[in-house]
């Protein structure tokens, strides 16, 4: 071996053991996060029929969220990070200028409690450089911003309530306000769903152990009642018998007001039984937006006694 290749390793070895030394030191990550949230559903939105895109967004009702995690870095490239995360989402029709949803006139609120893992790809090298940052000192260059994209499944509980005429918040699960497990209705449904977290982060490195982060994540989900709005309306009379006025209130709070030329549907109302009350055929989503705050946890060497 000359020495030129006695050289060569002399260099390459110390730099694949002090990278070795960085994975193992700042594998796990804690996270900080405050941002806002905002749904999309049947219940408010943009001025058009309700999606879960985001062409149905609307500003006016967004809210703010506040979340912890702990993220575990695979390598430079991956990483797994589990998050708790606690929202609020609303909507209310009285906030869109599209007639049948305005006739509707439901409103809601809901808390979201989530639970939800994700696989995170990093499009750069989480690249240190030096420990420290020494004026005049030349190595690798330090690589401060990071963007990665995520997946992810989560459940989240949730628990919508309405606005009554009292100014009073109720909750509208108990009420059954599309008929939920009466006869001919839907079954009950539950206040506990599976999401499935997709979207976009980036990190800065203030120092070696320190970052601050933006992460949007849109929340696609297997239920359709997170604003208790899903198919059709029940037999009113039969949901006031059975639970009263102020459930018959929440099944059917419109307005009585119709777009011109259209007041009725095949001879009845708008609210009638039967008619159409939401779009079972898009579920409900919501959509995190935060930013984070990110520290890395230095890892300990175990050494043995000396006795």
């Amino acid at each position: 071996m000359n020495k030129r290749r006695i050289l060569l390793l002399l260099l390459i070895i110390p730099l694949l053991a002090d990278a070795q030394f960085r994975r193992k030191r700042y594998k796990y990550e804690l996270v900080l996060s405050v941002g806002a949230t905002n749904f999309l559903g049947d219940v408010g939105g943009a001025n058009q029929v309700g999606t879960h895109f985001l062409k149905d967004f609307n500003l006016s009702v967004t809210r703010p969220n506040v979340a912890f995690g702990v993220r575990y870095k695979t390598n430079r490239y991956w990483a797994a990070k589990v998050d708790l995360f606690w929202g609020q989402v609303n909507g209310d029709d009285a906030l869109t200028k599209e007639p049948f949803r305005m006739n509707r006139n439901i409103n809601f609120k809901s808390p979201i409690v989530e639970l939800s893992g994700r696989l995170e790809g990093y499009f750069t090298k989480d690249q240190g450089g030096h420990l420290y940052r020494l004026k005049n000192v030349h190595g690798m260059k330090r690589k401060d911003l990071q963007a990665f994209g995520f997946v992810g499944v989560g459940a989240f509980w949730f628990n919508p309530k309405g606005k009554y005429t009292d100014g009073k918040w109720y909750s509208l699960r108990p009420l059954h306000t599309e008929g939920e497990g009466m006869p001919g209705g839907p079954k009950e449904y539950s206040p506990v769903s599976v999401c499935f977290p997709v979207g976009l982060g980036m990190k800065w490195g203030i120092d070696q152990v320190w970052s601050i982060g933006l992460d949007y994540g849109m929340r696609y989900t297997i239920t359709d009642y997170i604003d208790d709005v899903s198919g059709r309306y029940y037999d009113n009379t039969a949901i006031l018998s059975k639970y009263g006025p102020i459930a018959a209130y929440f099944a059917d709070p419109s307005l009585a007001r119709y777009p011109p030329g259209t007041p009725h549907f095949n001879g009845q109302d708008q609210t009638a039984a039967g008619q159409e009350r939401g779009n079972p055929k898009y579920k409900d989503a919501y959509m995190f937006m935060s930013v984070t705050v990110n520290y890395k946890i230095p890892y300990k060497r175990r050494t043995r006694s000396k006795f």
